[in-house]
């Protein structure tokens, strides 16, 4: 029986009396590409927030491969990059990827770092830059370096295609689908459907905190009748319809 990467149940969480995640429920598969789906304001990444123990929940219960996410051995199997990433402006880039491999307790291979961000057509040689220097798109493909670098089984990403113009975004497609691990489970927060289509196995729909649905694209638009999931999260978010929940 395959295993649980992450494996949420009844989460509640809340601020300042109002609720922002109700009742959730998910599980996510080891080996996986999952999308969490939503607009801003969905409570995507005070979800992945709640996974993390960066906020304190009300009720529920969540594991990381069978780990309760507060021991700290829960987030030994993860790396995370967060949606407004700022690298440590006193580093240059290759000084940033050796503390983070050493975080991560794998040794910094510099011929897999440059591999990794001439996929992402970063010039190497900007690793000795201080990365005050950097603009967001290249301070995005660093974290992403980061993560992927990291060995660890489950990467968490809050909308990791932020800051990347089209031609980094489709790059990193192409890393995904080519390179793709099935020992790695990818997790991700996105608004964009089509990097979503392309990439992901399953797909959950976070619309004003609670999950409207989760199963793969095809099932999503037969779920919710329609021709592409561009119309089933259309749907899926549309107060007038009544819709019981498919997660």
């Amino acid at each position: 029986m395959q295993k649980n990467a992450i494996d949420i149940k009844r989460l509640d969480k809340g601020f300042k009396d109002q609720s922002v995640l109700k009742h959730v429920n998910l599980q996510v598969k080891a080996g996986e590409y999952f999308a969490l789906v939503g607009m801003n304001g969905a409570g995507k990444t005070t979800l992945i927030k709640s996974l993390l123990d960066f906020c304190q929940i009300e009720r529920g219960v969540i594991r990381i491969f069978d780990t309760e996410h507060r021991q700290n051995a829960a987030r030994g199997h993860l790396a995370y990059l967060p949606e407004r990433f700022t690298p440590p402006y006193y580093l240059n880039g290759q000084e940033f990827l050796a503390y983070m491999a050493s975080l991560h307790a794998v040794p910094y291979r510099p011929e897999a770092v440059a591999d990794f961000l001439r996929r992402l057509n970063f010039e190497p040689a900007a690793l000795s830059r201080p990365l005050r220097t950097y603009s967001k798109g290249m301070a995005q493909k660093l974290g992403l370096a980061a993560c992927f670098l990291s060995q660890r089984p489950l990467l968490v990403l809050d909308e990791p295609m932020s800051g990347l113009d089209p031609q980094a975004r489709a790059l990193l497609k192409d890393y995904l689908k080519q390179s793709r691990d099935p020992d790695q489970t990818l997790f991700f927060s996105t608004h964009l459907l089509h990097d979503v289509e392309s990439l992901c196995d399953r797909l959950a729909i976070l619309h004003q905190g609670s999950v409207r649905f989760v199963g793969s694209c095809g099932e999503c638009c037969e779920y919710f009748h329609a021709e592409n999931l561009e119309r089933a999260y259309l749907r899926a978010v549309d107060s007038r319809q009544q819709w019981h929940s498919a997660a």
